[in-house]
């Protein structure tokens, strides 16, 4: 006859409690500290993310002309994105380096003049009393109106100087973040099963679907609200040159910001009371018009860009990307769409499910 062995205890309720507690705190430990390490790299990886995927149908391209060479292609893309940013930052820096010296010699030798301001500066409102008689004074004694305002220079270069810091740091983080796009682009392909992996966890059977989705919202964002407004800067800078502005890659650099945080049009205006001043009145009535085809510029190509391809409604992309500029600056940009119309998606899917009206027996049925 077989002997039955005595069955093995269990452990323990506590015992096993007590364990898989300890499992969940290592594994939240070890999370921690990986983003403790990476946290820094963050926004650098974002952007060179968003630069991939905004990028990526133009890599595309490029390696179907060399020959389906991704390596080689990723080389070249990164390269000209490199060459787009660097040239532009080196020729605001030569205007200003130029305007700077020049108005400094100006200053030393004597030879600067500030034309008196027009009458009717005088009757704005608020301001216009104030204004016209710093720039009365200016006009008359220079050195008595930079006397004038010089605690509020204090202050103001101050945060110039800050801000500079700040200009300068997002340059070199964009600098960066192309090399880590190039990297991405030339492993597309195995970050292209990574992303189906996630996508399939987090959203199941709607997997593709809202990977594509998050694909055309970078590319929308991209075209619609920094492609438009560097189009913009485009036309206004053109503008600037041809009046003759003094400044005008620094003037070309604050629309770009006004651009991107929807007030463009705000920055014009200290141009157009400047050009009013120095130049004739047909040739600033000329400006004037240029500057609103300018500003109103996006209001043609916004509609065209922004939303362009997105199962989603552009109002949806353009509060994503409002809010999450104001959340988490620039990178909120790409990351506020992306979530917000996600989280829209959702809420159709949760709407849907369950409420789908079935189909009518057809006379076969019936």
């Amino acid at each position: 006859m077989a002997t039955i062995s005595p069955p093995i205890p269990e452990k323990p309720y506590l015992s096993r409690a007590l364990e898989v507690s300890i499992h969940i705190g290592l594994v939240a430990l070890l999370a921690a500290a990986c983003f403790l390490i990476v946290s820094p790299f963050i926004a650098v990886v974002a952007w060179g993310l968003t630069i991939a995927i905004a990028g990526y149908p133009g890599y595309l391209k490029l390696r179907k002309l060399l020959g389906g060479r991704g390596g080689l292609a990723a080389v070249v893309f990164t390269v000209a994105l490199l060459t787009l940013l660097i040239l532009p930052i080196v020729l605001l820096a030569q205007t200003l380096i130029d305007g700077s010296m020049a108005l400094a010699a100006r200053i030393q030798n004597g030879t600067l003049v500030i034309p008196p301001p027009s009458p009717d500066i005088a009757s704005w409102p608020l301001i216009g009393k104030p204004l016209s008689d710093l720039w009365s004074l200016a006009s008359t004694n220079l050195s008595a109106a930079l006397g004038h305002v010089a605690p509020q220079l204090k202050g103001a270069a101050s945060d110039l100087l800050s801000a500079a810091a700040g200009v300068g740091l997002a340059v070199l983080q964009f600098f960066i973040s192309i090399v880590v796009a190039g990297f991405l682009l030339a492993s597309s392909s195995h970050g292209a099963r990574v992303s189906r992996k996630l996508a399939i966890h987090l959203f199941g059977s709607k997997a593709e679907e809202f990977e594509t989705l998050a694909a055309a919202t970078v590319r929308s964002v991209t075209m619609g609200i920094l492609g438009v407004a560097l189009i913009q800067s485009l036309f206004a800078a053109l503008g600037f040159l041809v009046v003759g502005l003094p400044g005008a890659g620094l003037w070309a650099l604050l629309f770009l910001i006004g651009a991107v945080l929807q007030v463009g049009g705000l920055t014009l205006i200290p141009a157009v009371i400047y050009v009013f001043s120095i130049a004739s009145t047909v040739k600033a009535v000329i400006f004037v018009i240029w500057c609103v085809l300018v500003g109103l510029m996006d209001n043609v190509l916004k509609p065209l860009l922004l939303g362009r391809g997105l199962p989603v409604p552009i109002l949806v992309v353009f509060l994503g990307a409002m809010g999450g500029f104001l959340a988490m600056g620039i990178i909120g940009l790409f990351v506020g769409p992306i979530v917000l119309s996600v989280g829209y998606k959702l809420f159709l899917a949760w709407l849907d499910e369950g409420t789908e009206t079935p189909p009518e027996p057809g006379p076969a049925a019936g």
